[in-house]
C-alpha cells in the first residue's frame, strides 16, 4: 500500500478536513490544500506575530487519481488555465480577457475527473507572473523559468470525497512565527530578487507573448511550450 506524508499549514489544528468545505476561489478550486514538505507548511501556517500549525497526515493513494502538473505531457499554458477558471484575475483590458478564454478553450483540464492534483502554489510570486503573463508583459518562456525560481514549492490538493475518505490525522507541530514568517518572506523575496534578475537578460528567439499564441492558433502539443 503506497502512501504519502502530507502536511497542511494552519491557524487551526485541523484533525478531520471536510470536504465540500473552505474557498471556492483557490488555485485549484474547493479543495484541501498540503504540501510534502514540513517546513513549507509552517511558513504557510503563520502570520506575523501569530504562531500556526503544521497538521500532519497519510494519505493512502490506492485507487486514487491523480493529476500532477508538473509532470511530463503538461505546459505551464495547463497551470495557467486552470488558475484562470478558479483564481480572480483583473481582466480589463482586451487581450486579457480574450487570452483567459483561450487557454480555457485549448488547455483547461478536467479537473473533476480526479482526487488529487499535484502543481504549483499561486502564492503572491506566482500569480503575479501568471497575472504579468495574462496582461501580456511576460513571454510564456519567462513565465515557465519564473516558476521555478525561489523554491517556493508545490502543493498537493484533495478533490474527492474518496481522497478525503483516505486521509488519516497524524498529529501536529507547532510553528512559531517569529522563525517561519521571517523565512516565508525571505523565500518570497528571493523569488521576486531571481525574476527581476532574470528579466534583464534578451528575449528569446522563440518567445511567445499570449498574443502571439493566439493569433499562432498555438495548441498543447506545440514543441515551444514545452
Amino acid at each position: 500500500m503506497s502512501q504519502l506524508a502530507l502536511y497542511h499549514g494552519s491557524v487551526s489544528i485541523v484533525e478531520k478536513p471536510i470536504y465540500g468545505k473552505g474557498k471556492h476561489y483557490n488555485d485549484y478550486g474547493l479543495g484541501f490544500y498540503c504540501t510534502e514538505s514540513l517546513n513549507l507548511a509552517k511558513e504557510w501556517a503563520v502570520k506575523e506575530n501569530q504562531d500556526g500549525y503544521a497538521n500532519k497526515y497519510a494519505l493512502d493513494l490506492s485507487g486514487l487519481r491523480i493529476l500532477d502538473l508538473s509532470g511530463k505531457g503538461f505546459a505551464t499554458l495547463h497551470w495557467i488555465a486552470v488558475l484562470v477558471q478558479n483564481r480572480i484575475f483583473n481582466t480589463a483590458n482586451e487581450v486579457a480577457k480574450e487570452g483567459k478564454q483561450y487557454l480555457i478553450d485549448h488547455f483547461a483540464l478536467p479537473i473533476e475527473d480526479y482526487d488529487v492534483i499535484k502543481g504549483y502554489r499561486a502564492d503572491d510570486c506566482y500569480f503575479l507572473y501568471a497575472a504579468n503573463f495574462l496582461n501580456n508583459a511576460l513571454t510564456v518562456q519567462r513565465l515557465s523559468a519564473a516558476l521555478r525560481l525561489g523554491n517556493l514549492g508545490e502543493q498537493i490538493v484533495l478533490k474527492s470525497p474518496k481522497a478525503f475518505n483516505q486521509l488519516r490525522f497524524l498529529g501536529y507541530e507547532i510553528a512559531d512565527s517569529a522563525i517561519y514568517f521571517p523565512l516565508r518572506q525571505k523565500r518570497n523575496q528571493d523569488a521576486r530578487a531571481e525574476f527581476l534578475s532574470s528579466r534583464n537578460g534578451p528575449i528569446e528567439p522563440d518567445a511567445l507573448y499570449l498574443t502571439d499564441i493566439i493569433r499562432g492558433g498555438i495548441k498543447p502539443d506545440d514543441p515551444r511550450l514545452q
